[in-house]
């Protein structure tokens, strides 16, 4: 499949991880997604599980196949044994952008420090790898286990987000605990500014 696909952060359905077969460079897992269209899913086609962007090697729907590399599971958190997932489809140039431009590679692993009741929503806050906070801002976008969220506010070395109950509905954040690890993927965007402001201040080289 060429290119790279995006996602948007909006989840599409809550799966589970129901198997975890070792390979020799990583492992397969099995999703079972009831709740998810495979109307339009093919092999090959790419599927963001918890903010990582995998292939399906096999389909048998309401189920699907990944094969998840040692590096991968290096790099994330929350795939590699059985349990609950956030799964997204790749979007189509057609499809409205819901929540933000999401590539579905996983910057780094942050942990969470407070998951609690604030009224109807609950705040949640997270440590995030040093490496990151300079690309979270607030009111800016960040993805977290796969869910586009809006940063309420950046302190030192973690950052804050409100969660409505709408996404604790439908998401697996609702799981969530003080001490839990979770995927980040930083702002797109962000990264292009921080490039382009990098690239600007450097002097030409021929």
């Amino acid at each position: 499949m060429g290119g790279d696909p995006m996602f948007t952060g909006i989840v599409q359905s809550v799966g589970e991880i129901t198997s975890v077969d070792p390979m020799d460079q990583g492992v397969r897992l099995k999703i079972s997604a009831p709740g998810m269209d495979f109307g339009d899913v093919v092999l090959g086609d790419s599927i963001c599980v918890s903010g990582a962007c995998l292939t399906v090697v096999y389909l048998a729907a309401p189920a699907f196949w990944v094969d998840v590399s040692a590096e991968t599971l290096r790099c994330t958190s929350g795939i590699e044994a059985p349990g609950p997932v956030n799964l997204e489809k790749a979007m189509r140039l057609s499809d409205r952008l819901g929540g933000h431009l999401v590539s579905g590679h996983v910057d780094g692993v942050g942990t969470v420090t407070r998951f609690e009741a604030a009224g109807p929503s609950y705040a949640l806050d997270i440590r995030a790898p040093h490496t990151l906070l300079k690309y979270i801002a607030p009111k800016g976008s960040v993805t977290v286990d796969g869910v586009s969220l809006t940063v309420n506010r950046v302190l030192k070395d973690e950052f804050s987000i409100n969660l409505i109950p709408h996404t604790l509905a439908h998401t697996t954040l609702n799981r969530l605990c003080a001490g839990a690890t979770v995927n980040l993927e930083a702002d797109m965007i962000a990264r292009y500014v921080e490039r382009l402001t990098s690239a600007a201040e450097q002097p030409y080289q021929d």
